[in-house]
């Protein structure tokens, strides 16, 4: 019998102005994303996943200390233990971005991993964190990740998570795959003219590099503080063979959804043997520069 998942993701613009206070952001875009989760149960999605920061504007496009009011603490903030039990009342996974304290001082761009009875499995912090080109300012917000690639056994399936930025690294996307990704889900925000290319490229050919399921996640619209381009959406999930299995539109609010295959792992696997046929001994130069 075949291993099926029905999968979700949602792309979504921000709802309020960035001159409002940060609670009202912050209630607006819970509000909004709860009515799509609970969409996503109406439908029979078993696992979803939500925006990079999704609770929230894309804030580094400016330095402002101001935004250092969105951190929560995971699991015992407010937006996990919420969506612990959204995720219980559904029987549902929920992988939630947010903007992580550790520490006064101590910020991190994280996901939380929610089971489908509402326990909280662990977490995953971006690791590559951009500071370049105009509007990505991220070291002023966030400490580079530094919990591994962890991967956790859901009731549905075993799962990774990469942020935004990290897709640029194939290095991390192979470790998910030797930790035991089945599905990879990588919540961005990408704007138009600056990786439209690499958006269609990259996170398909770590499908195909690592033999698992990738989807992957993008904001729409335009909002402050980013005032240089426009949120494309366009998320995806591809399977292991890179192929796109459903695809969201580029400028619309949207859950996209997608019954997976897990099955597909071990036929592509079988085809190509990239695990096999890995060199690690030769690999520490790599390390070296």
């Amino acid at each position: 019998m075949s291993r099926i998942v029905r999968c979700g993701l949602i792309q979504a613009s921000n709802v309020e102005t960035a001159e409002q206070p940060i609670a009202k952001i912050k209630q607006a875009m819970l509000d909004k994303h709860i009515a799509m989760i609970a969409d996503a149960a109406q439908q029979g999605v078993q696992i979803i996943c939500l925006q990079e920061l999704f609770y929230g504007p894309y804030f580094p496009a400016e330095q402002n200390p101001h935004w250092y009011e969105l951190v929560e603490r995971i699991p015992d903030g407010p937006t996990t233990q919420l969506m612990c039990e959204i995720a219980r009342q559904h029987q549902m996974v929920i992988v939630v971005p947010i903007y992580e304290e550790e520490m006064t001082g101590v910020y991190y761009n994280t996901a939380a991993v929610i089971d489908a009875d509402g326990s909280y499995l662990g977490k995953y912090r971006k690791t590559h964190i951009p500071h370049c080109l105009p509007g990505f300012w991220e070291k002023f917000y966030f400490t580079p990740g530094n919990l591994g690639f962890p991967t956790f056994e859901t009731k549905y399936a075993r799962i990774g998570v990469y942020i935004c930025y990290d897709r640029h690294f194939p290095e991390g996307a192979r470790a998910l795959g030797l930790h035991g990704a089945e599905i990879v889900f990588i919540p961005s925000a990408t704007t138009k003219g600056h990786a439209d290319y690499l958006w269609d490229l990259e996170q398909r050919a770590h499908a195909v590099a690592n033999g698992y399921f990738v989807g992957t996640i993008n904001r729409v619209g335009t909002e402050a503080p980013w005032n240089i381009g426009e949120f494309f959406g366009s998320s995806y999930f591809c399977n292991p063979d890179g192929s796109v299995l459903a695809k969201g539109s580029a400028d619309q609010d949207e859950l996209i959804v997608a019954d997976l295959n897990l099955d597909e792992i071990r036929e592509v696997r079988t085809h190509w043997q990239f695990y096999r046929d890995r060199r690690p001994d030769m690999y520490d130069p790599l390390c070296e520069k």
